[in-house]
């Protein structure tokens, strides 16, 4: 992406999204909406700290870009803000910005086809994600199990390459390991700390997922690494049907992307009670 000197136009911003999406980058796009002048002026920023275009003042966009790389700290996709919240300079007056994310698509990769994993690969396209099932198991990944989803099936010669080809940037994938033993899980977990997925999650009990981390440390994995594990996976809703596990996994995906708590919604009624 070329430096914010050297286009301004927003049409110039609109063709750089399809290179950045592609790339795996997040970007904010700052759009003036309300302005005697400048309605429909664009100003871009992604993750990297690059901009390109501009709201019409270079006073305005110093401010805007700083609020601009805070908003990609958040988890919103979409907000509105008046100058005053702002603060940008006086003379550009009232005016009112949109605030949009632009991310990758948001994807989910499983590694095991089991009863949980098929569940899971159910909810998730019905939930918007693109998902990937991987299995070491043709008679597994057989597509009329899936007729109504779109789900990609991928057969694993080899686990660590399959998750790795999967998964491949990392940037807007989340890895859900729920395969059906240590030795599947580990291999999938190795690859899984290098690929750096926004979500890395581990299926079991807490002898067992402590089982594969404790491998994942003899092997080299660094605590940071091994911090990003969601170990037992899922959020805790008393599940115990392979549907309900399922749900309890994907809830904590969503928790996790959307920055939300995981808490009853609810809470406050009971609290204030």
């Amino acid at each position: 992406m070329s430096d914010r000197s050297a286009q301004f136009t927003p049409s110039a911003i609109m063709r750089v999204i399809p290179e950045l999406l592609d790339g795996g980058t997040m970007a904010v796009i700052v759009t003036v909406i309300e302005h005697p002048q400048f309605v429909g002026a664009k100003l871009l920023l992604d993750e990297r700290g690059r901009s390109l275009g501009t709201l019409g003042s270079v006073d305005v966009d110093r401010v805007v870009l700083e609020h601009a790389a805070k908003f990609l700290g958040t988890p919103e996709d979409i907000r509105t803000y008046r100058s005053a919240e702002l603060s940008t300079p006086t003379e550009f007056g009232d005016s009112l910005f949109l605030f949009e994310r632009i991310r990758p698509e948001a994807q989910l990769v499983i590694c095991g086809a089991g009863h949980v994993g098929a569940s899971l690969a159910v909810f998730a396209s019905l939930a918007g994600y693109r998902v990937t099932l991987i299995d070491d198991r043709q008679e597994f990944l057989k597509a009329e199990r899936f007729s109504n989803q779109e789900v990609q099936l991928l057969l694993a010669d080899n686990w660590t390459d399959a998750v790795r080809q999967a998964v491949g940037n990392g940037k807007g994938v989340s890895l859900a390991v729920v395969t059906r033993g240590h030795n599947e899980d580990e291999q999938c977990m190795r690859a899984a700390i290098t690929t750096n997925p926004d979500y890395i999650g581990l299926i079991g009990s807490k002898r067992r997922t402590s089982i594969v981390i404790n491998r994942l440390r003899e092997a080299g994995a660094t605590e940071g690494q091994v911090k990003r594990i969601h170990a037992p996976i899922g959020l805790d809703i008393g599940a115990v049907t392979p549907e309900e596990v399922a749900l309890a996994i994907l809830a904590e995906i969503v928790c996790v992307r959307r920055g939300g708590s995981g808490g009853s919604l609810s809470a406050w009624r009971r609290q204030s009670s």
